[in-house]
């Protein structure tokens, strides 16, 4: 491959060594992302709180320090002690909360939309085993994970994470779920990276979410119960992915919450429990999660391009469940949780006849996320004493909320992480942080800030466009990389030493076994019969042939709609999407 042997050079920071082993996966530094240690500063412009009284202040001051909101306040009273001499940047925005996504399956999206859905499938078993999936979304992502370059170390995962980061913060996402690798030790870590992860936050304040539970616990309701009763944040597992008719409540999909029940008056459920999807329950279902305090992440976008439907919203309202937001992944869901906030809208609207008010749909990616995170004292509302953890979108006329479903990537002025300022509009960074990275986005200017105290030291060496660099030319020679991988390697005698030199892969969901898993796998009607989908076994895969005599040469995924030609219009040619939801996405672009 051509570029095994380019010569890297980021946009700050020294040269980077030679080739693709320069980026290769290492220990990251312990600690919050970006430490509370910043300077005083001031953000001028209108105020969305998204506190418990939907508090918006037209003309406002918000004031920071060291990564905490101090105040929030009227522009015409006197600044809070300690800042007299503090100037507002003027942003000349609407600021909201930074947007908190609890489901996104971080490795993929770097892969495009799967275009078309080939059918409309009924539940999470089926679409795996369609014939477009390894050559599309399993196979690619399983050479990038385990390529190494002739040392043998990992060669694309720092420029991975690198990309779909970037992609969070253009969308205005400050927290995410994050980028779990394996290794040959047996030992299991996430990327740091700019992005709040809710897996692995080191913070005291916000307890680390559970997206993954031990094989033994996801195969015994008793077992997973006493797991849910140990935890002291949040279990974010996927929940009955797939659509239940009306005339057929025994399907499928809604088999894997109904074998959550241990006993008749007993449920392996509790405060602690989000459902990821929750696609195919029935209405007395979310009776059910909100008699136990369990809440539910939707995925509108991926539920329709997948199945044609998506979950009862109405029914886990009119319930009282609490609602988060994910866009899923890019090969069936958004680029963003800003794109997946208007898939919401239009399917309120066209579905739902506006049940939800806007701020409400909003809620669902800041302050709702925080409380099922149970994060609520820290983050997901502008107030003092939370984090700052900014979004600030152009202009201050009109309805706010509608403003920011209508917002564009382009309108995005700033992005900010516990007071760091990460990404935005020239003039409102350079007032903020000292050195940035240019990028354009929409044909427009933008600049990022990627240093970081605590960063991965592997992400950190990485630039913005070197990554898109990296990973458009091994998608280009995808079918080169999976051959060399092919070819038997020696085996240096340093990687046989796992405990000095642990190697490591990218944790696939369901791809790799790393002794966890994402959703319960219950038994139904028998030992066997369980309810989960089934992982790739190594043998139907050895069946179903090389990757080397399958794989073609893919598209790197846009960073932005705004940047992809294509999106849109790949949208309106999905079957299964219905009529007002497509044709009215274009709308709000």
């Amino acid at each position: 491959m051509s570029g095994i042997e380019r010569t890297w050079f980021p946009l700050t920071g020294p040269a980077v060594p030679k080739g693709r082993a320069a980026i290769a996966a290492a220990p990251s530094k312990k600690g919050p992302v970006d430490p509370l240690t910043g300077p005083k500063l001031a953000l001028a412009g209108r105020v969305v709180a998204m506190d418990g009284a939907f508090t918006v202040i037209a003309d406002a001051v918000v004031y920071v320090e060291k990564g905490r909101i101090v105040a929030v306040q009227e522009r015409a009273q006197a600044a809070p002690p300690g800042f007299e001499g503090v100037s507002a940047v003027e942003t000349g925005g609407t600021l909201f909360p930074g947007l908190i996504e609890l489901h996104n399956h971080l490795s993929y999206n770097a892969l495009p939309l799967w275009t078309p859905v080939p059918k409309r499938f009924v539940h999470r078993g089926q679409w795996p085993d369609h014939k477009d999936y390894r050559k599309l979304i399993s196979g690619p992502m399983t050479v990038v994970g385990e390529y190494r370059d002739s040392s043998g170390k990992p060669a694309l995962l720092p420029a991975l994470v690198r990309y779909v980061e970037c992609k969070c913060l253009m969308g205005g996402v400050t927290t995410s779920q994050g980028v779990k690798l394996a290794s040959n030790a047996g030992v299991q870590r996430f990327y740091r990276g700019i992005v709040r992860n809710v897996e692995q936050t080191d913070d005291a304040e916000l307890p680390e979410a559970q997206g993954r539970i031990p094989d033994v616990d996801a195969k015994d309701a008793r077992a997973y119960l006493g797991r849910l009763k140990k935890e002291n944040s949040c279990m974010l597992l996927h929940l009955s992915e797939g659509v239940t008719a009306s005339e057929q409540p025994d399907s499928i999909a809604r088999r894997h919450f109904l074998a959550l029940q241990v006993a008749p008056d007993e449920w392996a459920l509790n405060d602690k429990f989000a459902g990821i999807h929750s696609a195919g329950l029935m209405p007395r279902d979310f009776d059910v999660l909100a008699a136990h305090g369990s809440a539910m992440i939707w995925s509108p976008l991926s539920n329709l391009l997948l199945y044609g439907g998506t979950a009862r919203v109405d029914a886990a309202q009119a319930a009282g469940v609490a609602i988060g937001l994910g866009s899923d992944w890019s090969p069936s869901g958004s680029k963003n949780l800003l794109g997946e906030l208007k898939i919401a809208w239009l399917y309120n609207q066209c579905t739902l006849d506006g049940l939800f008010k806007t701020r409400d749909l909003i809620a669902m990616a800041t302050r709702n996320a925080s409380r099922i995170l149970k994060w609520q004292a820290a983050c997901g509302s502008i107030e003092a004493g939370k984090r700052a953890d900014i979004l600030v979108i152009d202009g201050k006329a009109g309805d706010p909320y509608d403003a920011l479903i209508r917002a564009k990537e382009t309108d995005i002025r700033l992005v900010m992480i516990n007071g760091v300022a990460r990404y935005g509009m020239p003039a409102e960074m350079k007032a903020l942080a000292p050195k940035v990275q240019t990028v354009r986005v929409g044909g427009r200017t933008r600049h990022l800030y990627l240093e970081q105290e605590t960063a991965d030291p592997d992400i950190a060496q990485v630039s913005l466009p070197t990554a898109i660099s990296v990973l458009r030319e091994a998608f280009q020679d995808i079918k080169e990389l999976a051959r060399e991988a092919e070819k038997p390697k020696k085996v240096l005698r340093w990687a046989l030493d796992a405990a000095t030199a642990p190697v490591w892969s990218l944790a696939l969901d369901e791809i790799r076994n790393t002794g966890v898993d994402l959703r319960p796998r219950l038994p139904w009607s028998g030992p066997r019969d369980l309810t989960g989908p089934e992982r790739v076994s190594q043998r139907a895969t050895v069946a179903a042939g090389l990757l080397s005599e399958l794989l073609e040469p893919i598209k790197l995924d846009p960073l932005t709609v705004a940047d992809d030609a294509d999106f849109l219009a790949q949208i309106e040619a999905q079957p299964n999407v219905p009529e007002p939801v497509k044709q009215g996405l274009r709308n709000l672009y």
